[in-house]
């Protein structure tokens, strides 16, 4: 059966999500500066010094990974959508009137504000105030 939230629950959940999907960003970011520092490095004609610090480099990619791989798990065990960790969004699913909605938030917003159709996306979100 799946979960669903009320939005005082998925409220309270963004206590815990806010810094998880700030780190996620975070490591990804980390992982885009990495893989460029491989391609400087590979383009710059690579010796054996070259391919220890390339190893080295994989090494902390591999570490980053994992733990973003953690983080993901993580939010899924919590029964939370990962759409986009560029823009940290993410919904939650809930019922408006015994039908299933997508509680909607992201990166920057306050508490969840936001809500969209189960079989719709981000473009189509609404103020929780127009929730019908």
């Amino acid at each position: 059966m799946a979960r669903y939230y009320r939005l005082d629950e998925a409220n309270e959940r963004l206590a815990e999500l806010r810094p998880l999907l700030e780190k996620l960003l975070d490591d990804r970011n980390s992982v885009a500066e990495l893989q460029l520092n491989i391609r400087d490095i590979r383009s710059n004609n690579g010796s054996a010094d070259h391919a220890a610090e390339i190893g080295r480099i994989e090494d902390e990619m591999r570490v980053i990974v994992g733990r973003m791989k953690d983080a993901v798990d993580l939010v899924d065990e919590w029964g939370v959508a990962l759409r986009d960790i560029g823009t940290g969004l993410i919904d939650f699913p809930a019922l408006a009137n015994g039908r299933p909605i997508w509680l909607c938030w992201r990166l920057g917003e306050g508490d969840i504000g936001w809500w969209h159709e189960a079989d719709q996306g981000f473009d189509t979100r609404q103020r929780l105030t127009e929730l019908v």
